[in-house]
């Protein structure tokens, strides 16, 4: 990452740097600032900036009892993130505020937007309380299209092929079909009222919509999008969430079974502007699931998060995405507070160590790749190793070739798209399964995301496209194209149902049926 630290030079003192900068420079400066930051600003723009304070880390909690439920660990977590920002942004947001400098804070990672001037970015690059002040560019997602025809050729089933090919349908039949779940997504926004989205948003209670709580729009400064800004209900600019959302938990109840836990409830944050994302606006829905708020932004409550959030954007380097831990922060904090988060893996394949965005490039990330119908890799999905990054990566791989799922045309309408983006939800449904056979896993994203890896298919999943990465061959499992395998839920919940029937072997009856699945005898 290269960046510049503004220091007195004799450059400095014979006024070699222009306008604002080179007066600021004439003192110590303490904050390092992106050099593309700092040349926009010198073109004489305003330029939006993330004021990043030092202390990124995870706050060190007061330990809790084992048997502690997850919920109050997650209050915990999100009441220290926030005592933190608001005691060392406080000079920040002071400065700001008395300037009439528009500016928002955020307290999953600690930083400040803000839109300034080059003289206000040179003060804020003096203070002691600043470690950094990065840019935060508008980055076009090369988000997949709909498909005017398929690339795997099958007829239209009832049950989509995806959905049955990592075996969701047998837990259904035991009665599991994520019922007690939340899944979240963060996309392009959602047409919430699709005929096979609508019965599952959470904001709906069958007569009337709610959207506190359940929506959340990142967008607030788009020109000329059909959304708006600060939209108050969920909206799709693009047509790519509707998509994913229909893959975690949409289902019409007739013959479109698109989604791999239509039991669950799902609620949504948009955090790109027709396929453009910034920083802010990733880290914003971020924020926003570890304590959803009112449509206002107010009153946030961590008992409202999700258990699920899927994730199927990158925030792209090649595109200007030159920010520090922030997003890493985001990430890592919504993960600590028991939150499963799937990431894709990008569709720069076939080659080797093509994961390179974040949030894919993150340890507290579950990654996945994408396969078709006949279990073999995709030629676009991005491969393994990831620089700097020892872990296999990607974790494990779902179908994510010609998926078809609901889209945004209308209310019934349905398309087939490709994409690591595809497989992202098979996996974020397949997690909210498993929270459904056997909800002591909520609040454990770990143990979801070692169920998944330990239980996943290799036998017969091939990449004709590529021979091996990292020294690792498609012999060799994990590996660095499919990871752990092919995910595959039953044999995954049939894991977990055995651990718990070891466990609690003294004290408790299985039986399939949702509404008993352990009981005390």
């Amino acid at each position: 990452m290269n960046r510049i630290r503004f220091r007195p030079s004799r450059h400095a003192a014979r006024g070699l740097l222009p306008g604002a900068l080179a007066l600021a420079c004439a003192r110590a400066f303490a904050a390092t600032v992106d050099p593309a930051l700092a040349a926009q600003a010198e073109a004489g723009d305003r330029v939006e900036a993330l004021i990043v304070l030092p202390d990124q880390a995870t706050p060190a909690l007061t330990p809790l009892a084992v048997d502690t439920d997850y919920r109050a660990r997650r209050r915990a977590l999100v009441g220290a993130l926030r005592a933190r920002a608001d005691a060392q942004q406080a000079g920040v947001l002071a400065w700001l505020r008395s300037h009439g400098i528009e500016h928002r804070a955020y307290w999953i990672s600690n930083l400040v937007w803000a839109r300034l001037s080059r003289a206000e970015l040179a003060e804020f690059a003096t203070r002691g309380d600043v470690a950094r002040i990065d840019a935060n560019p508008h980055l076009a997602q090369a988000l997949p299209a709909g498909e005017a025809a398929t690339q795997d050729v099958r007829a239209t089933e009832s049950i989509e092929y995806g959905v049955a090919k990592i075996n969701a349908p047998a837990l259904w039949a035991l009665g599991y079909n994520g019922q007690g779940v939340v899944i979240a997504g963060e996309d392009t926004g959602y047409r919430w009222d699709h005929a096979a989205l609508k019965p599952h948003y959470r904001g709906w209670n069958g007569t009337s919509a709610d959207h506190d709580y359940n929506w959340h729009d990142a967008i607030h400064d788009s020109t000329g999008n059909p959304c708006g800004n600060d939209a108050q209900a969920p909206c799709d600019d693009h047509g790519h969430g509707t998509h994913t959302a229909g893959t975690f938990a949409g289902d019409d109840g007739g013959s479109n079974q698109i989604g791999v836990a239509p039991g669950a409830k799902w609620i949504g944050c948009r955090n790109m502007d027709a396929g453009d994302g910034t920083p802010a606006r990733y880290i914003e829905c971020m924020q926003w699931m570890l304590a959803p708020t009112d449509l206002a932004g107010q009153n946030p409550d961590p008992d409202k998060a999700p258990d699920v959030v899927s994730n199927s954007w990158g925030c792209v380097p090649s595109e200007g995405c030159t920010t520090g831990t922030e997003i890493k922060a985001a990430v890592d904090n919504l993960v600590a507070g028991g939150i499963f988060f799937a990431a894709a893996a990008a569709n720069d394949g076939p080659g080797c160590g093509t994961i390179t965005d974040p949030p894919a490039i993150y340890d507290s990330a579950f990654v996945v790749g994408a396969t078709d119908s006949q279990d073999r890799m995709a030629s676009f999905s991005s491969r393994g190793p990831v620089s700097g990054v020892t872990r296999i990566r990607p974790d494990a791989s779902a179908p994510g070739v010609s998926t078809r799922s609901s889209v945004k045309t209308s209310t019934t309408s349905y398309g087939t798209m490709s994409g690591t983006s595809m497989a992202t939800p098979h996996v974020a449904g397949a997690a909210a399964l498993l929270m459904s056979v056997n909800p002591a896993l909520k609040g454990h994203p770990d143990q979801v995301g070692d169920l998944l890896r330990n239980t996943a298919v290799t036998a017969g999943v091939t990449d004709p496209s590529n021979s091996g990465c990292g020294g690792l061959s498609m012999a060799s499992h994990p590996n660095y194209q499919v990871g752990w395998g092919r995910i595959d839920v039953f044999a995954a919940a049939q894991a977990t149902l055995i651990a718990l029937d070891t466990i609690f072997a003294d004290g408790f009856d299985h039986d399939p049926a949702p509404s008993r699945a352990y009981v005390p005898r």
